[in-house]
């Protein structure tokens, strides 16, 4: 399978140009190194580069993170969906504790005006 450097340094630059980056603030966002990000935007080196680093690059230039490693390989990258719901096992038990509380906020209800009326009555 062919790698498309020069298509992964036309996203990375077209990109940069739309959010209005620099380099530096790119190698900043993504936690990649400045000459790293220099030499693929440059596109001038092409060597194998780890999927990490175009991972951390795709979601420092707010993409899917496979974007840039589909660009390379010269697929059409993946868009970005609403984030996935993850089963969360304290949702359900917290949503019995406020069903408990809201019952517990009833009775005490309704003994404080049993005790108001208690004391209405004595006067």
């Amino acid at each position: 399978m062919t790698e498309d450097w020069s298509a992964v340094a036309e996203a990375i630059n077209a990109r940069a140009n739309e959010l209005t980056l620099k380099q530096r603030e790119i190698a900043e966002r993504s936690g990649v190194s400045l000459a790293i990000v220099r030499e693929i935007q440059q596109g001038r080196i092409q060597r194998r580069r780890s999927p990490r680093t175009l991972e951390a690059l795709s979601i420092g230039l707010d993409w899917h993170p496979e974007h840039l490693s589909a660009v390379l390989q010269g697929k059409r990258p993946p868009e970005i969906g609403p984030p996935a719901e993850t089963f969360d096992p304290v949702v359900p038990l917290l949503q019995t504790i406020i069903r408990e509380l809201r019952g517990l906020r009833a009775q005490v209800g309704t003994l404080a005006s049993r005790i108001d009326d208690g004391s209405r009555q004595k006067d």
